[in-house]
């Protein structure tokens, strides 16, 4: 009902498009004029025009807080190209109704767009643009505005002077760590006037704008930071910051206390499954009731124990590049992961009851036909077996702080380059296979949007495009292979052991075989849906209850397995054959998590 309630407010939006604005839009409006921008021509020509009825909306709300605040400084955050118009609009009527207030734009676009920025007419906007990690940037600005102070020291800051566009990079201050940026404030937010929408019904997407999510970061930048598509040659990949996963908690405490909400969406560019592990422990210590989701990366440490504890601490989804579904291109593109290490992730995070959602790329530079054809076939296998969810495919862009954008023959890419005055990330460019990788974008849209929903996945791979295409060399059964591959019970000793769930219910229980009586232990577990008795002996069921209570979420962050053995061999033998018995195996699967 939602969704179809979002397509009437869309079918408004198409209307008000023909018929008053044709660059209107809900969330991105005139991302034209902002995309690929080289130059400042177009936008300016767009700023010099009369307003649209849109703008004057916007422009009358902005006028009526304007005056209620009577602001000395405004700062703009223009995250995407789809921002970018209404900015240079608002600070357009600033300047002419408000000259003594200074303007200020920071936020993901100049940050990865104005890196290159020359054509000084933007000063006839803004008085300041700033890049990268915004608040030592923004307490400068501030001070000189609002402080009046004239000492001209700034962080990374475009400014206007002697009539030339400046970069001012003078302040020797150290930009502020995560740890001490505080906690996001949301208390001048006006909740009761969103509404929350579902455009397009797969099911991750909707998330994004479905529901109240409370922004956090685990980690600013990226552990792995070596992908060859990404921006790792700027501040917000490279700079790797991760935060204690005890004061993220205090963050979301806070959060939910001053809004009453309590679901969380962690932005990180990919969260380490270490701090994951982490900040899940603190939550289940503090008994928490939560729900979040984040972006990873496929990587070998999503254990099943893991899984099951991400699960169990109110993680709901997960985000994750698979991109090529190819293992030459996935080094090529130094994922650092292989298809067979993402099919066994999804599995362990599907099995625990956490929603998974790939990217998925195609176009990368030398990807042949064959290969797009084969990571489709590795698509429909994962979906076939219910390993994954959702997913998404992306057309490779080629970007100009990428390892590709700054190396571009080491891949095959021929970049077509512009004079740049303005606007410098994405970068047209042919690529030297000569393939257009464009004509494969309905097919594959449309079959992961049929396998999305169970549909199709019988079907050959040819059905889904209008041209004739190459057999898949992927032999059938290739990721269920990927799943069959055993994975060994041997842990390290320095593993750590965690018991989530209730404490059992114990009862002696004595019988007699044979003439001989045997006392055991019987140990009642209790699920939300059903009980499960496991018969121990009774000194070991004795001194594995006391285990158990010692190793409990809510009181502790577990022991080493090296601790639980030298406990054991304190008392009894062969602490091996006991941890590899059949109850211990039942436990582990009842909450015994090893992580």
């Amino acid at each position: 009902a939602k969704h179809l309630s979002t397509l009437y407010l869309e079918d408004l939006s198409d209307f008000i498009v023909e018929c008053v604005d044709e660059n209107f839009g809900f969330s991105r409006y005139a991302e034209r004029l902002g995309e690929s921008a080289n130059s400042f021509d177009e936008l300016y020509a767009a700023l010099n025009d009369s307003p649209t009825k849109i703008d004057e909306i916007t422009l009358a709300i902005l006028d009526a807080r304007i005056k209620e605040y009577k602001p000395k400084l405004i700062c703009f955050s223009v995250p995407f190209p789809g921002n970018l118009y209404s900015a240079f609009r608002c600070a357009q009527w600033v300047k002419a109704k408000f000259p003594a207030v200074k303007i200020a734009m920071g936020g993901g676009f100049p940050n990865t767009e104005l890196r290159s920025l020359k054509d000084k007419r933007v000063c006839e906007f803004f008085d300041y643009i700033t890049l990268d990690d915004g608040e030592l940037p923004i307490e400068l600005v501030y001070k000189n505005v609002v402080e009046s102070e004239s000492n001209n020291e700034f962080k990374r800051t475009y400014i206007l002077q002697n009539e030339q566009l400046e970069f001012v990079n003078n302040s020797i201050q150290k930009d502020y760590k995560q740890s001490e940026v505080g906690t996001p404030d949301y208390s001048d937010l006006l909740w009761s006037s969103y509404i929350s929408v579902i455009q397009i019904a797969n099911p991750m997407h909707s998330l994004w704008s479905d529901g109240r999510w409370l922004k956090l970061t685990m980690a600013h930048g990226c552990y792995w930071g070596k992908c060859t598509f990404c921006d790792i040659s700027l501040d917000y990949i490279k700079l790797y910051e991760p935060i204690a996963a005890k004061l993220l908690v205090d963050r979301m405490e806070e959060l939910m206390e001053a809004t009453g909400e309590n679901g969380f969406h962690f932005v990180d560019e990919a969260a380490p499954p270490s701090l994951m592990k982490a900040l899940a422990l603190e939550i289940l210590r503090r008994d928490l009731i939560v729900s979040w989701w984040t972006n990873i990366r496929f990587e070998k440490n999503f254990t099943k124990d893991l899984c099951v504890l991400l699960k169990s601490s109110g993680c709901i989804a997960v985000s994750g590049g698979l991109e090529v579904a190819s293992d030459r291109l996935l080094t090529l593109i130094d994922k650092g992961t292989s298809v067979s290490q993402v099919a066994n992730v999804t599995r362990n995070l599907t099995d625990s009851g956490i929603m998974v959602h790939a990217y998925l790329m195609y176009g990368y530079p030398t990807q042949t036909i064959q290969e797009t054809i084969d990571s489709l076939e590795m698509v429909r296998q994962l979906f076939e077996s219910e390993i994954l969810q959702s997913g998404f495919w992306h057309q490779f862009a080629l970007t100009a702080h990428s390892p590709v954008g700054l190396n571009p023959q080491k891949y095959g890419v021929l970049p077509k380059q512009n004079e740049i005055t303005f606007a410098n990330n994405d970068i047209q460019f042919t690529d030297l296979t000569g393939i257009d990788h464009s004509r494969f974008s309905y097919g594959l849209k449309k079959s992961l949007y049929n396998f999305m929903q169970g549909v199709g996945l019988d079907l050959p791979l040819h059905d889904w495009f209008e041209f004739k295409i190459p057999k898949t060399t992927i032999s059938k059964n290739f990721i269920q292979e990927c799943l069959a591959e055993s994975s060994s019970l041997l842990m390290k000793e320095t593993s750590k052991l965690v018991w989530i769930e209730s404490l059992p219910i114990v009862k002696s229980v004595s019988k007699t075989k044979r003439g001989v009586t045997y006392d055991n232990l019987q140990l009642t577990f209790h699920s939300k849906t059903s009980e499960t008795a496991v018969m121990v002996e009774n000194e070991k069921g004795l001194w594995l209850y006391e285990l158990l209570k010692s190793l409990h979420a809510s009181q502790t962050f577990g022991k080493r397995l090296n601790e639980v053995r030298a406990s054991y061999e304190e008392r009894f033998i062969d602490f091996d054959q006991f941890w590899y018995s059949k109850p211990i195996l039942k436990i582990r699967e009842l909450g015994l998590l090893v992580l």
